[in-house]
């Protein structure tokens, strides 16, 4: 009898510490299921590099796992993965109007169209 329940102690310990351990992981490991893909539309990219130079500040962002940019032309869409817990839309936008051209630095060109 007395090894039955120092089994059963033994169990519900055990049960009881691995229990938030395995809950930990899960909450704060964001999942692909959580991640959101926006397309934003650009107005204002003059060249190649303005592409490049958007997609790698945004990809800097935290909460931003990839920009990709389409085809240039006189509206450049965007495709961007992005977990929305960590990252709002508003902050990406921001991102990009953000980006120096690379032509002037210190101009803002770029304008997100809505």
């Amino acid at each position: 009898m007395r090894l039955i329940q120092s089994l059963t102690a033994a169990f519900l310990l055990l049960a009881a510490t691995t229990e938030p351990a395995q809950s930990q992981t899960t909450a704060s490991a964001p999942t692909t299921d959580s991640l959101k893909t926006a397309t934003v539309k650009v107005k204002g990219i003059t060249c190649a590099t303005d592409l490049k130079m958007i997609a790698a500040n945004v990809e800097k962002v935290k909460g931003v796992s990839s920009c990709k940019a389409g085809k240039q032309g006189p509206t450049t869409a965007f495709e961007v993965r992005f977990n929305p817990v960590l990252v709002s839309e508003k902050e990406i936008y921001a991102s990009i109007e953000n980006t120096g051209s690379c032509e002037k630095p210190d101009d803002r060109p770029y304008r997100i169209k809505q």
